[in-house]
């Protein structure tokens, strides 16, 4: 297992679009520990709680508060920090979310690449840009692991948009070596860890149950995911950031991270067994009526980033319900999740 670089990173530019959300906030404090200097651009933190404000990251990182669906605002916070590296994950990122407001679902996904993308070409300090898009923009296929030469597609606005996504930053590998700039997209599984909150998301679903004593409404309790850990994941990004920044041309283009293929549990075991480590009576598991349309079984092939970065996930699915259920734990019982965020962390990167 390769892990990130801190003699790379330290003091290092970084700037995270979508630095209050769910992932985007734990990429911006694993950074700060790696010894970047992190600039944060994103909307105010979604609901109440979220991880960014229990971390308190706000003190801890260069935060500024913006809408990548206004080019202006993108602008003006590269021109501020003029990045080195540049993470992109703000975006709507909910399937159901999608459906309800497809404008501005587009508007963020679609138009938000582009906004950054038009910021990035008109500065000089950036040399390397990850933008991170879904497993879920991939055509339907009948259960073979996707490679990241297949083709693209979308059965929804959040879908749709994604791969949309994709398209334009591949429209702009030209200018983008011209200009001495890498560009890469980051396709990830189903990201599991502590202190998500969104809304028809399996995890924050079984803590939403465990915690009322309600039962667990599900989509699909049969589909397979690629299910992995938020830091395994976000090894993926840094890697990735480190082996463009050492050779662009090389590095370029699309990179698939997830588990290895055949070790990825039903929706409806991987609940079970976090409710389970909730600490929760066995649950009524009631499968969802007008739901969405989704892929039945989604898989990834990860061996491009296995082979050509070194990468590869530290946790099963077993171990990733383990950590975080221990954090969901620690803030049920009124714990300090900072606390126990940054030990997860130092875990993490001392090897485990």
């Amino acid at each position: 297992m390769r892990l990130p670089d801190p003699d790379f990173w330290r003091g290092r530019r970084v700037l995270i679009t979508g630095s209050s959300g769910f992932k985007g906030s734990w990429l911006a404090l694993m950074l700060r520990r790696l010894g970047a200097e992190v600039t944060g651009f994103a909307l105010s933190p979604d609901g109440d709680p979220s991880h960014f404000e229990l971390i308190r990251l706000g003190a801890l990182i260069d935060q500024h508060i913006g809408d990548v669906r206004d080019l202006a605002q993108v602008q003006s916070v590269v021109a501020h920090c003029r990045p080195e590296i540049v993470f992109h994950l703000a975006a709507q990122a909910l399937v159901f979310a999608g459906f309800a407001d497809p404008v501005g679902t587009y508007g963020s996904n679609v138009m938000g690449t582009v906004h950054l993308l038009e910021a990035l070409r008109n500065q000089d300090s950036t040399r390397v840009l990850v933008n991170v898009t879904t497993d879920k923009v991939y055509a339907a296929s009948s259960g073979g692991a996707h490679r990241e030469g297949d083709r693209l597609s979308g059965e929804g606005p959040y879908s749709a948009s994604k791969a949309c996504s994709e398209l334009i930053t591949a429209a702009s590998f030209q200018w983008a070596v011209e200009r001495d700039l890498a560009l890469a997209t980051a396709r990830c599984g189903n990201t599991l860890g502590g202190g998500d909150w969104a809304a028809n998301r399996l995890i924050p679903d079984c803590v939403r149950a465990a915690s009322a004593g309600t039962s667990l409404s599900i989509r699909s309790p049969d589909a397979v995911r690629p299910w992995q850990f938020v830091l395994d994941s976000l090894c993926g990004y840094l890697l990735l950031a480190e082996s463009l920044s050492d050779d662009g041309a090389a590095f370029a283009g699309a990179w698939n991270f997830a588990p290895a293929v055949g070790g990825e549990p039903r929706v409806i075991e991987l609940a079970s067994t976090m409710l389970s480590a909730l600490g929760a009576p066995e649950a009524t598991v009631e499968k969802m009526v007008d739901a969405p349309p989704e892929t039945a079984v989604l898989r990834l092939e990860s061996s491009k980033a296995r082979d050509g970065l070194g990468w590869a996930p530290a946790l099963d699915w077993r171990a990733c319900i383990e950590w975080t259920a221990r954090w969901y734990r620690t803030w049920l019982g009124g714990g300090d999740v900072a606390a126990e965020s940054e030990r997860q962390l130092d875990r993490y990167l001392s090897g485990v």
